[in-house]
């Protein structure tokens, strides 16, 4: 379905360089202590060694399969450790890392009722506002600022001082899915391994033991995954009726290939886009599947920056 002009609009003011923002539920929680860069190399997939101060990483919180728990960025200020993560993998992030608190010399916070989140898209992505405790940098250019409760007017003030528009939803949508950011409970969950997400940089491979390393090093070193979530996306002119989430994909010929997560329609594309899982024999980028008998094509992710 083609975007009311509304719709269109602001969306064309972000895609053209102006910059969009909207507050998003998501979780701050602070490791600090002597020992919290052992203690977070063990829990999480990337190596925490290797992070200067006032740099981040992208990282993965597994469970002892290899499984998906949560998707989090680290950022390091001094001894102290951000961690950022979805409200839908909040508490379950906060609860694996304060039931070993007891265990060594480091502090677990969960900071997430101090501060407010938004999520800004666009070439003005470096806000005007210089409060706040952390930006994090997010996939295909969007920015993740933590401000605190009592700053949301002033941050709102200054954005609007530059002409910045606030983001709907539905325009948000259409954005996490051409900057191919995945969504928990939608495009990844428990059921999902790790690899399968194709985060670059999200992996460590020569840090050592963390929970479900050994699972996770498996796959890499055999070779790939038998499945990843990649973009996918619409022929041109098509009226993609069956291209919805939850579809599944065929090859030419007719063997599965995979399915899709989410979908939206692009306006500079002109095209229905979506996330999906596709699997390895199908994955190279402009690969033809099907879905509902409608043609689409492999596109690598992001969409676009």
């Amino acid at each position: 379905m083609t975007p009311e002009p509304q719709f269109n609009e602001t969306y064309n003011r972000i895609r053209s360089g102006g910059a969009g923002f909207i507050e998003m539920p998501r979780g701050l929680i602070a490791v600090s202590g002597k020992e919290a860069v052992q203690f977070l190399d063990g829990m999480i997939t990337n190596d925490v060694k290797t992070l200067e101060d006032g740099s981040q990483m992208l990282a993965a919180f597994p469970n002892a399969q290899g499984r998906l728990l949560a998707v989090v960025r680290v950022l390091r200020q001094g001894d102290r450790f951000l961690i950022e993560t979805e409200e839908a993998t909040r508490e379950k992030v906060f609860q694996s890392l304060f039931r070993f608190t007891f265990a060594g010399d480091f502090f677990v916070e969960d900071l997430n009722e101090q501060y407010r989140f938004y999520e800004v898209f666009g070439s003005e992505g470096s806000p005007p506002y210089e409060g706040g405790v952390a930006a994090f940098r997010g996939r295909g250019g969007s920015l993740l600022i933590s401000v605190p409760v009592d700053e949301r007017d002033k941050f709102r003030e200054s954005f609007a001082s530059v002409g910045a528009v606030e983001i709907t939803d539905d325009l948000y949508e259409t954005l996490r899915i051409e900057s191919g950011i995945p969504k928990y409970g939608v495009d990844m969950d428990e059921t999902t391994i790790v690899p399968e997400l194709g985060l670059e940089g999200m992996i460590s491979y020569t840090k050592g033991c963390y929970v479900g390393q050994e699972i996770i090093a498996r796959i890499h070193f055999r070779g790939h995954v038998a499945k990843q979530l990649t973009g996918l996306m619409s022929e041109p002119e098509a009226v993609a009726t069956g291209f919805l989430p939850g579809a599944q994909l065929k090859s030419i010929d007719d063997k599965n290939a995979g399915r899709v997560t989410s979908v939206a329609f692009s306006p500079k594309l002109g095209r229905t886009i979506a996330l999906g899982y596709v699997r390895y024999d199908f994955l190279d980028e402009g690969t033809e599947l099907l879905v509902a008998g409608q043609e689409l094509t492999v596109k690598k992710l992001p969409f676009f920056e």
